[in-house]
């Protein structure tokens, strides 16, 4: 919404304070413990971080593409691209065996465990499970955000006439 009536350049000031405001919370997540340790490991700080940077830049980038079309285009188009890249970068990060290097005290053998795709498809770590169904959710989502975006715009649109 701030980037269809304000622009990217103050989208973009609105995800850098959000980013600023995670790397806080982060921080102190992973320096409070919980009974099984830190209540936020590094690896999640990390990668909630970059998934989040680096999607939400995207997501601005690619609204502001579309902006001029049909009024659905932009707010449905940026966040499936955005999400699917946010849900990658973070799962990866967090859960993927290849980046065990990050945390190596931090055991997720348990999220790195074959099993079916969602209980039912071919067998994959367990976190490509949660990735895909996070993302599923993400693009239910933005389904789901068109009608209160698209209100919004009626809203504007009144004010403006």
């Amino acid at each position: 919404v701030t980037n269809r009536f304000e622009g990217p350049s103050a989208a973009r000031k609105v995800v850098l304070v959000g980013f600023l405001t995670g790397l806080v919370c982060s921080f102190i997540g992973t320096r409070v413990q919980g009974e099984f340790g830190s209540l936020v490991s590094v690896r999640v700080a990390l990668g909630s971080g970059a998934a989040f940077l680096a999607a939400q830049l995207l997501d601005i980038t690619i609204f502001n593409r579309f902006r001029q079309g049909r009024w659905w285009k932009a707010p449905l188009i940026s966040p499936v691209i955005s999400s699917t890249l946010d849900t990658a970068i973070f799962f990866t990060i967090a859960f993927s065996a290849t980046f065990t290097f990050l945390e190596p005290g931090v055991d997720v053998s348990w999220a790195t465990q074959p099993t079916p795709l969602l209980g039912l498809g071919p067998e994959a770590p367990f976190w490509v499970s949660l990735a895909f169904g996070d993302w599923l959710v993400k693009l239910l989502l933005a389904g789901v955000a068109l009608l209160p975006f698209r209100l919004a715009l009626a809203r504007w649109a009144t004010r403006v006439a």
